[in-house]
């Protein structure tokens, strides 16, 4: 699974976001990709999908959110999604 994260300089927000998708990710199958909102590529990725403010969060190209970032309201959504038997997320037993 893909994530983006639309960031930008001094974001204490988009810090925040950073450490919680890396914490996620020893949990569950995710790339990451960091987007600066200030590039070419940010600021279009942005425009089409409706993003106002980092930081900005795609989960494989679709909108999951913007601001700051709701850890319990990320967990959920992975938890709801079926993954591949071979990549299936780590038991927490």
């Amino acid at each position: 699974m893909m994530i983006t994260v639309l960031t930008q300089e001094s974001c204490p927000s988009c810090v925040n976001a950073k450490n919680t998708l890396a914490q996620l990710a020893v949990e569950y199958p995710l790339t990451i990709v960091e987007v600066p909102l200030a590039s070419a590529e940010g600021r279009e990725i942005a425009n089409r999908v409706g993003i106002v403010f980092a930081p900005g969060i795609l989960i494989d190209g679709a909108l999951f959110s913007y601001g700051r970032l709701s850890e319990k309201k990320l967990r959920r959504h992975l938890s709801n999604l079926e993954w591949p038997a071979t990549r299936s997320p780590v038991s927490q037993n």
